[in-house]
């Protein structure tokens, strides 16, 4: 399935056979690095008619230690993220960790994320189907890429057909991720779109620090890839200064160097002759 089959409100550039473009900061640390960033990714993907929604996260609740940054309160970073909406035109992606999250983050956002750890959980899966929103299913990193029809079915025998699934790599060892590509064409055959994470599944986590590490020096190598076997969109974390960013800084990628990475990938679609 191609981009073709998202039909998010607002998406922009939907019927042009380029890659769908998830992105933004990890998570909604404030308005300045929002707009900020919204706004640069905007400008590129209308110069690039590259389909894109933008990604934040209103509240982060899978943290490894207690005293992590988990965000500003949601409700204010939900309005931030409707803000978004309103001034760029695009649509919003949040995450949500509880059955009670799908009806609050409904409120705000056009699609609902469900983080990879949680993709097997039934009680969340079928609330976040019942708010009528598209919902992005992260594949959790103890899965194959065929075993995710499951979470699809889910979402599907609640009614709601709006559905895509996110590769973000399998753990390999304790501290490591590794992108198994051929989960790509397995999840495909659900019938879904299927995203590639590109800066989560090159995460060093776990660490006995607390804080994961990563290696984004790695991450135009994915994205030529995930775009050369074929997947559906990209799903990437960028911010203007990863050094200082409160969450997942070890894996983003620079704001500055998206718009080269973007040139590229469009580049390598249209050489497969995919649009």
């Amino acid at each position: 399935m191609t981009v073709k089959g998202i039909n998010i409100p607002g998406l922009a550039f939907r019927d042009n056979g380029n890659f769908l473009l998830i992105a933004g900061p990890c998570v909604v640390e404030g308005r300045d690095v929002v707009f900020k960033t919204a706004e640069k990714i905007c400008r590129l993907t209308e110069k690039l008619k590259i389909p894109f929604v933008f990604k934040s996260s209103y509240r982060k609740a899978n943290r490894s230690r207690g005293d992590s940054f988990s965000g500003i309160g949601d409700e204010k970073a939900l309005e931030i993220l409707a803000e978004v909406r309103q001034r760029f035109g695009v649509p919003v992606l949040t995450d949500i960790h509880s059955p009670g999250e799908a009806i609050l983050a409904a409120r705000y956002a056009d699609v609902l994320q469900i983080p990879a750890f949680l993709c097997r959980q039934s009680d969340l899966l079928v609330a976040a189907a019942k708010t009528e929103k598209w919902i992005n299913i992260k594949k959790g990193q103890f899965l194959s890429g065929s075993s995710m029809r499951h979470a699809v079915e889910k979402v599907a025998k609640s009614g709601n057909d709006r559905i895509m699934l996110t590769e973000r790599g399998n753990m390999f060892g304790y501290q490591d991720l590794v992108v198994d590509f051929r989960n790509i064409p397995a999840m495909q055959k659900t019938g879904v779109p299927v995203i590639v994470d590109i800066t989560h599944s090159l995460q060093k986590p776990n660490q006995e620090t607390g804080v994961s590490g990563g290696e984004p020096e790695l991450i135009e190598t994915l994205g030529r890839a995930a775009i050369s076997v074929g997947a559906d969109g990209i799903f990437l974390e960028t911010h203007p200064d990863p050094a200082s960013a409160l969450s997942d800084g070890a894996n983003m990628l620079k704001l500055d160097d998206l718009g080269k990475l973007l040139e590229r990938l469009t580049a390598l679609r249209k050489t497969l002759n995919l649009f």
